[in-house]
């Protein structure tokens, strides 16, 4: 519990809060738009409340996750990936460029950027600038 009073978490507290406060207070705005006759009102009117309740939603899945001490999901990593691609990547990185799965040789810029996108993938600590093409 202590975890959620650090000064970064008491800052996001603050933020979701008012952001909260300021998404019904516009939805109010809208509301009384509508009622004053402006039609386009009534479905801002409903919006608002809407995106307030997905910030609460998405504010306590976090503060559930932060008490259960889960990291938060960084993406896409290798480490997702289905475990034959992950074979494959780590096969081709062993034994230099794999072959293409298509046929690029009618296309020499085409070829030449996959070359050089396998290269980069064969050597992860190189910067492009190093590249010998």
């Amino acid at each position: 519990m202590r975890r959620l009073l650090t000064p970064g978490w008491l800052a996001g507290h603050t933020l979701m809060v008012a952001a909260v406060a300021t998404m019904l207070a516009l939805g109010w705005w809208q509301l009384t738009r509508a009622t004053g006759g402006n039609g386009l009102s009534w479905g801002y009117a409903f919006q608002w409340p809407v995106f307030a309740g997905f910030v609460v939603f998405m504010w306590a899945r976090e503060v559930r996750r932060a008490r259960r001490g889960e990291e938060p999901e960084p993406g896409r990593t290798a480490a997702s990936a289905p475990a034959s691609v992950r074979a494959a990547v780590l096969t081709r990185g062993a034994a230099g460029p794999a072959e293409a799965a298509y046929d690029d040789s009618d296309d020499p810029e085409l070829a030449a950027y996959n070359r050089y996108l396998a290269w980069l993938s064969a050597n992860p600590g190189a910067r492009p600038v190093d590249y010998p093409g």
